[in-house]
């Protein structure tokens, strides 16, 4: 059983992370690479170095995520290197091999194109997500920055880099309108992966009663890089004592949450709640949430 529910939430992934890199692909191709802006993270610097170079913008995506995906493969973990690698080469493989050669671009109105563009990017990236996978850039950046820098605000951080990408897109764009547009971009991107994939919460608290607390305690502390806490328990009607695990994770976790608990206890009995604000060690500091 366990065999069967492995391969089918592989070939799950696999769909998913197609299908994702598919819509991704021509979010990009289509409206963002015509709309001459650079919507943040490594695609955004892919994206000013076509207009300057005029190389194709899914190899220049890969090239500028290798050096993350070396840095991830030694002071993160090799599994989410490769993982994000593979998702990375399938997202540049797509666009430029699949997208590019077949589809028009949009030559409308640039307000639209980079409207229509951070939706479909944003689908896509959400699809590629619940596959499990990232598409690399402000990602890995991101879990490096709270691996050495565990109270530091990764939000905030994350923030101020594409900031510096959407401020140097004026220069190599040679206008205001390139920031502004990749902004909006920007947000149409976020706000629809927030609805796709989690609403508007910022992450999910599960509390899970298992027979098996600490394979699980060790598969998400290995595989997603989150604690967990282990509470005593008894049951009301057994009376027997029992383990609730408690886990708090970020909306492009959850997906693999949901999976390590599935694979390891299919009968396990999952509460989960949707919270609109994690603070503490991992994600926001405490002392910050206050300002």
């Amino acid at each position: 059983m366990m065999e069967k529910n492995s391969v089918r939430g592989m070939l799950r992934d696999v769909s998913l992370l197609l299908i994702g890199s598919l819509i991704y692909g021509i979010g990009i191709y289509m409206f963002v690479v015509p709309a001459n802006i650079a919507p943040g993270g490594a695609v955004g610097v892919a994206l000013m170095l076509n207009h300057v170079t005029n190389l194709p913008v899914g190899r220049l995506t890969l090239m500028v995520n290798v050096p993350l995906l070396i840095l991830a493969w030694f002071h993160l973990s090799r599994a989410f290197a490769l993982r994000t690698a593979f998702a990375c080469g399938i997202c540049s493989v797509v666009l430029d091999y699949v997208i590019a050669p077949v589809f028009p671009v949009y030559m409308g109105d640039q307000l639209m194109g980079s409207l229509y563009g951070g939706i479909l990017v944003g689908v896509g990236m959400a699809f590629i997500f619940l596959s499990g996978s990232t598409t690399g850039g402000s990602d890995v950046v991101g879990y490096l920055l709270q691996k050495k820098y565990p109270h530091v605000s990764i939000g905030r951080a994350l923030m101020m880099i594409d900031g510096i990408i959407l401020s140097t897109s004026i220069f190599v764009f040679g206008n205001v309108d390139a920031a502004l547009f990749g902004l909006i971009s920007l947000y149409a991107q976020t706000k629809v992966i927030d609805m796709i994939i989690y609403g508007n919460d910022a992450g999910s608290e599960a509390s899970i009663v298992t027979k098996y607390p600490q394979k699980i305690a060790e598969r998400v502390i290995k595989e997603i890089d989150r604690t967990v806490t282990l509470l005593p328990g008894k049951g009301g009607y057994s009376g027997e004592d029992t383990t609730v695990v408690l886990c708090t994770v970020r909306k492009t976790e959850f997906n693999r949450l949901k999976r390590i608990i599935a694979e390891t206890d299919e009968n396990a009995f999952v509460i989960v709640k949707e919270t609109s604000g994690i603070f503490g060690l991992g994600f926001k500091d405490v002392a910050e949430a206050q300002q």
